[in-house]
């Protein structure tokens, strides 16, 4: 069934609390590196200040381990924030107690206060410390929104646990709304031919999504580090490079059942290999085939990799890419990850990208608009293709 959207609801004089990720990247200098996932939330926050209400909002940032620590602070976000919005965003100290339900009840409509860190609080990543946290964070207002895609799949206490104290008036944001759209829609309908580009370092937290699109994509394409562990599950030498040694089997069943099936899997058949994990390490390129020898490691896809892929890839109608197709971090490494990236912006079909470094990479090359869909959440945009849904949205009102 679906679930209300924040259009469904009467917002006028009412406090509104919702669950927003601005788990942003800041500098040692309190600067906001890249504002994507703060930008991604302003429809909804002036919808619902446009129509009346006054704001709550809170978040995470980092790991700080169930403690307070400054580095970890919203305070940037608070005053990043106020500058997109044009309007002051007031900072709590902490997330619950006295003082933040003083600041909660005085505000009228059109104020923003944003939480100070959830995580603060160890009870938000385990609810089963103590229950009364997410009724406390209930207790600041009458409606709650879950915005917050990219942490969906975690049941925590504001993500979960306190929609229990807003029976019918727990509901989705835009943005919550169109990933939705976009990873449900596009994924469990595609337009054919529908390609999957799997990257990233371990199989392991990604097998699932294999076993999922193999029964709907027409093509798979594999690089990243996971690549060797598929090459070594085919009998081929990789030399010093990454390899999840206990998922060479699960790799080997899946090549069989993809052959089974007639669903082609495309390996890197070249990769370009350093004798170390470093940027100014010697590197050369070599063909899949011979193999890699001891003493060097693959750190990317290489040119003709990237000539192959790209003319398979322009004939695809959805393509869903998740995970760099090599260690894009260090500048001499990255040319696969940003071709893949540059391949796919050209395109006019329907392109998903699915969180995290893939994210990352077309940001750095501006390449954003370009997309059908940027996913903000990597782990949620998987869960959510694995098993249809998230349990921050099942805990929701139904419509």
């Amino acid at each position: 069934m679906s679930k209300l959207s924040v259009k469904d609801l009467s917002l006028k004089d009412k406090r509104v609390i919702m669950r927003v990720d601005f788990n942003t990247p800041i500098d040692s200098s309190g600067k906001i590196t890249d504002n994507t996932r703060i930008r991604l939330a302003i429809p909804t926050i002036e919808y619902i200040l446009k129509h009346g209400a006054s704001l709550i909002l809170m978040s995470h940032l980092g790991r700080p381990k169930g403690k307070k620590d400054e580095k970890f602070s919203l305070k940037p976000v608070a005053i990043h924030l106020s500058s997109l919005l044009g309007k002051e965003v007031k900072m709590a100290d902490d997330c619950i107690g006295k003082d933040v339900e003083e600041l909660a009840s005085s505000l009228t409509p059109g104020n923003v206060l944003l939480l100070e860190n959830l995580r603060f609080h160890p009870e938000e990543e385990k609810p089963e410390l103590n229950p009364e946290f997410a009724k406390s964070l209930a207790s600041l207002a009458d409606i709650y929104i879950n915005d917050a895609f990219g942490t969906a799949h975690r049941k925590h206490s504001s993500t979960y646990s306190i929609a229990e104290y807003f029976p019918k008036v727990a509901a989705t944001g835009f943005l919550m709304e169109k990933e939705l759209k976009f990873l449900l829609d596009a994924i469990s309908n595609p337009e054919k031919p529908f390609y999957a580009i799997i990257g990233g370092a371990k199989i392991g937290s990604k097998i699932k999504i294999f076993t999922t699109l193999i029964e709907k994509v027409d093509a798979f394409f594999i690089g990243g580090g996971m690549a060797y562990t598929f090459y070594k599950a085919m009998g081929k030498q990789i030399g010093d490079s990454i390899c999840d040694n206990e998922m060479v089997k699960v790799a080997s069943d899946f090549l069989e059942e993809a052959k089974q099936k007639q669903v082609p899997v495309y390996l890197p058949i070249d990769n370009v290999v350093a004798n170390d994990f470093k940027s100014d390490a010697n590197y050369r390129t070599i063909l899949s085939e011979n193999g890699i020898e001891d003493g060097w490691q693959g750190m990317d896809i290489g040119e003709g990799t990237i000539k192959l892929w790209k003319g398979k890839l322009e004939n695809g109608k959805t393509i869903f890419w998740n995970g760099p197709m090599g260690v894009f971090e260090m500048d001499v490494f990255a040319k696969g990850t940003f071709a893949i990236a540059k391949t796919l912006a050209s395109l006019s079909a329907t392109t998903i990208v699915g969180g995290g470094d893939s994210v990352s990479a077309i940001n750095t090359l501006n390449l954003e608009e370009s997309f059908s869909h940027v996913s903000t959440g990597g782990g949620a945009s998987l869960e959510l293709i694995e098993n249809g849904s998230l349990p921050g949205y099942d805990a929701l009102s139904d419509k």
